[in-house]
C-alpha cells in the first residue's frame, strides 16, 4: 500500500545568507518567521494564510558553499498557489519589481510566473483553474506563452485555492 499524503506541506532550502533570505521571503512572499534554532542557523516561516506550522525552513550554510547549479541533479523548483488570477498577476508585479522574475507560462490547467531567490532557488507562483474546467488538461502539462491579460478576463473573481486560514496571530517578520 502507498503512502497517502494529501499535499506538500513545507520545503527546506540551504541558504549562504540566512539573514538576506529571510528578508526576501519576508518581503517578497510576506511570510512571517515563527520560530528560529540558533544552534542550526536556521528559521521557519509561514505564509499568511497558511495553516501549516510552517512552509518554508530555511538552514544558513555561509557564504562559502559552493554556488547552486541550474541544470545538476536536486531540486528544479517549488511552487505555491495563489486564490485568484488577479494575486497572480499582483505576484508577477512584484517579482518584476524585486528583480526575482524569471518567466512565466501556462500549463493548460495551471497558469504559473516564476522567480528566483538570492541563492537561486528557483520557485513558481501559480492558479489552478477550477477543477471542473480542465478539460483536455487533466492529462496534459503543456508549456505554452502565458496571456496574463486574457487569463485575468476571463477568470477574474474565481477563487480556487479552497479554504484559507486568516492571519490570527502576528509573528516576527524577520
Amino acid at each position: 500500500m502507498p503512502i497517502d499524503p494529501v499535499r506538500l506541506n513545507h520545503a527546506v532550502l540551504f541558504v549562504a545568507d540566512l539573514d538576506r533570505a529571510l528578508d526576501f521571503y519576508t518581503e517578497v512572499f510576506g511570510m512571517t518567521v515563527v520560530a528560529r534554532e540558533p544552534r542550526a542557523h536556521a528559521a521557519f516561516l509561514r505564509l499568511p494564510r497558511s495553516g501549516n506550522h510552517h512552509d518554508l525552513g530555511l538552514f544558513g550554510v555561509g557564504p562559502d558553499a559552493p554556488p547552486r547549479s541550474r541544470g545538476g541533479i536536486g531540486l528544479y523548483h517549488f511552487a505555491w498557489q495563489v486564490d485568484t488570477v488577479e494575486e497572480l498577476a499582483a505576484a508577477r508585479e512584484l517579482l518584476l519589481t524585486a528583480g526575482a522574475y524569471a518567466g512565466e507560462s501556462s500549463h493548460g490547467a495551471t497558469k504559473s510566473v516564476y522567480g528566483a531567490d538570492p541563492d537561486g532557488h528557483e520557485f513558481e507562483i501559480m492558479w489552478m483553474l477550477p477543477r471542473q474546467d480542465w478539460g483536455r488538461w487533466e492529462h496534459e502539462a503543456p508549456v505554452e506563452a502565458l496571456d496574463l491579460a486574457s487569463e485575468l478576463h476571463r477568470w477574474s473573481g474565481t477563487r480556487t485555492a479552497g479554504t484559507l486560514v486568516q492571519d490570527s496571530a502576528p509573528a516576527e517578520r524577520a
